[in-house]
């Protein structure tokens, strides 16, 4: 009977047979399904890292509004819970200093031994990076979740790698791209947002062998966000998106401006890190947790001036200029650029997308009232200047005006979006590089296991040589 089957299969074509073979083995398919359901896994991962930061963010509300004095609690509470998370990412996760998307950057390069893309990205710092950003979230810094969900979902999908088969062609590049594709979709809510990030963004040093998983992991994070939050964007359809030509100058002002800003921005958080000879970067590196508790008590005071509209993401306040609800006080944008500066430099675990959207969208709301536009006139230069600065600051043009474009339903400003996006990025890139490659540079790494099996090599010899 076996005779007579391979007989009858040794005539088939090639390809079928090549085909059975495959059906056969079933190794593809097993890969398939073992990524397909780590993107399953990351979206429940993004849900309820979503859930823990805005559960966060409430209770820092409730704390320093339940009373006449209770938001000088803050004054207590913010610095020592930054000495808190500080101290913890020092101690048991180093690699999950700043936002995230640095590490993954400098994570899928070739360049990289094993041990050191794990203390970039793994399953374990990505659970460290959700409860350090919680924390920070709860200390009411000025700190988005975005930027960290790239860290997350890379590190999530990357742990796929161990149940792969030995043949598989999907290597540890493919899955942290997909992943850090997948976290940026469901943390906005923007699926094509995640696709162009992926591209532009992680694809830079190499290419994306497998852009079809890539995709797919994207759809299936974004479908397990939608089926908690439900398919809606984070802003509303936006107002007045009816343009005129007597908006081009304030639009221009927009992108100008947003460039300048944002490039300034981007060029603080860099020196920052890096830091320069004076007398902050030498406290900041004989003391970091007193120096962190400095900032973080600038933060505290900055948030009581401003009625705790500078602390956490800043959503609500981008909402509010959106819809007209409320107006900022004059120093709002300032005072939210300087809390978001501050609390990146006390190297606690942040991300920067959602504060830039609120600083762009104030810029926006500033030069609508300097130059006379009001009511829903105003809404498109708040867009434009949400879009600007998120460029300017990250120099990624298409992957900003594609985000906003879809928190905002702003289709019929396709056009806008873009050019602002280009004529930002394109002013901050004449003073500043590229903020996330060099913050990429800078990341401390240990040293590869090849050269530590050297060196401890050499140190044995030489010890020998002394006795």
């Amino acid at each position: 009977m076996f005779t007579l089957f391979q007989r009858y299969f040794d005539r088939l074509p090639e390809r079928w047979r090549a085909l059975a073979h495959k059906l056969v083995a079933g190794e593809p398919w097993f890969d398939r399904i073992v990524i397909l359901t780590y993107a399953v896994i990351t979206g429940l991962v993004a849900v309820a890292f979503t859930y823990a930061a805005e559960a966060a963010s409430h209770v820092f509300r409730l704390v320093t509004t339940g009373g006449k004095y209770a938001p000088y609690l803050a004054l207590i509470w913010t610095p020592a819970l930054t000495v808190v998370a500080l101290m913890w990412m020092r101690r048991f996760a180093p690699g999950t200093m700043g936002s995230g998307i640095p590490q993954v950057m400098r994570a899928i390069g070739p360049e990289l031994a094993n041990n050191q893309v794990k203390w970039l990205v793994s399953l374990r710092l990505s659970f460290h990076k959700i409860g350090l950003v919680v924390t920070g979230l709860l200390a009411g810094l000025s700190i988005g979740r975005e930027g960290p969900f790239v860290q997350v979902g890379a590190g999530v999908m990357s742990h796929a790698k161990r149940w792969l088969s030995p043949r598989s062609e999907i290597d540890s590049h493919d899955l942290m791209v997909a992943g850090a594709a997948a976290g940026i979709a469901a943390a906005f809510n923007t699926p094509l947002g995640g696709v162009i990030f992926a591209i532009e963004k992680l694809s830079g040093r190499r290419g994306i062998t497998h852009s079809s998983i890539v995709i797919a992991c994207i759809v299936l994070a974004g479908l397990v966000s939608i089926s908690f939050f439900g398919n809606l964007t984070y802003f509303g359809r936006l107002r007045g998106q009816e343009l005129s030509w007597s908006l081009f100058v304030p639009g221009l002002t927009v992108a100008v401006v947003t460039g300048l800003a944002g490039g300034l921005f981007a060029r603080l958080i860099v020196a920052s890190i890096r830091g320069v000879p004076d007398r902050f970067t030498q406290m900041r590196r004989a003391h970091p947790l007193r120096f962190a508790a400095g900032c973080a008590l600038l933060v505290a005071i900055i948030g009581i001036v401003t009625n705790g509209a500078t602390a956490g993401a800043g959503y609500e306040a981008t909402r509010n200029l959106l819809e007209g609800k409320a107006e900022p006080t004059s120093l709002f944008t300032v005072l939210k650029f300087c809390a978001t500066w501050l609390t990146a430099w006390t190297g606690v675990p942040a991300g920067i997308f959602a504060p830039s959207l609120t600083i762009g969208a104030s810029i926006g709301h500033d030069v609508a009232m300097l130059t006379g536009v009001t009511s829903d006139a105003a809404i498109p230069l708040i867009a434009l200047g949400m879009v600007g600065f998120l460029a300017a600051t990250t120099q990624g043009p298409i992957t900003a005006f594609i985000i906003v474009m879809e928190m905002v339903s702003g289709q019929s400003m396709v056009l806008s979006l873009m050019a602002c996006s280009l004529l930002a990025s394109g002013i901050s890139r004449l003073f500043t590089p590229p903020m996330y490659a060099e913050l990429a540079m800078l990341l401390p790494l240990p040293a590869a296991a090849a050269d530590l099996v050297a060196t401890s090599t050499a140190n044995a010899a030489a010890n020998e040589g002394k006795r």
